[in-house]
């Protein structure tokens, strides 16, 4: 059993008259079950196909242990999922769902990709590739409501901000200040 194995059977003893049983050993278990439904519908949109055909691979031949592909998967279904950051690759990586997900067997594939990996992997594109990527999303979206919409949209608008708005860190650090007239003339961004 690895660290993350919950050894306990005997659950809640004060709360019911008779004891509350469970076994937590199955080797091969997570928590991320649902995340096959996102596997099909990136599979219908061909999204992280998409992106990772925008990347070079300038990597030594020999010493790739995990693809492009499969790397840019791992990390947008991981988001997707809410593992925002990739500190939790370390506990993924033998996750039999986020195994599946990547394309490898969820029992005997090899592990995914580790903290550090992901790290570089987000690290290495140029401003090209990241283009190529940015260019590479907008045409799945607008190809996926041509096909929802059967044509008929003429306009599409994609509402991303991806920007550092000191506006909002100012406004924030102001929310303990009842009297700030930044509140007063924002209130739907003020914070509690």
């Amino acid at each position: 059993m690895n660290e993350h194995t919950t050894t306990d059977c005997l659950l809640f003893p004060d709360i019911f008259d008779r004891p509350l049983v469970a076994k937590f050993d199955q080797q091969q278990g997570s928590s991320d079950g649902g995340a096959i439904l996102l596997k099909a519908a990136e599979r219908r949109l061909g999204l992280t196909s998409a992106l990772a055909a925008g990347l070079r691979d300038d990597r030594q031949p020999g010493k790739v242990q995990h693809e492009l592909s499969e790397l840019i998967t791992q990390r947008v279904m991981a988001i997707a999922l809410g593992y925002e950051d990739a500190n939790d690759a370390a506990r993924l990586a033998s996750d039999p769902i986020h195994k599946l997900l990547v394309g490898r067997d969820p029992v005997d594939g090899e592990d995914l990709a580790s903290q550090p990996t992901l790290s570089r992997f987000e690290n290495s594109p140029d401003r090209k590739e990241l283009l190529r990527m940015t260019e590479a999303l907008a045409d799945c979206v607008i190809e996926r409501h041509r096909q929802r919409l059967h044509g008929r949209a003429r306009r599409i608008t994609i509402d991303m901000d991806p920007t550092d708005d000191p506006y909002v860190q100012t406004v924030d650090m102001c929310s303990r200040c009842p009297k700030s007239p930044i509140v007063k003339a924002r209130p739907w961004l003020h914070s509690a």
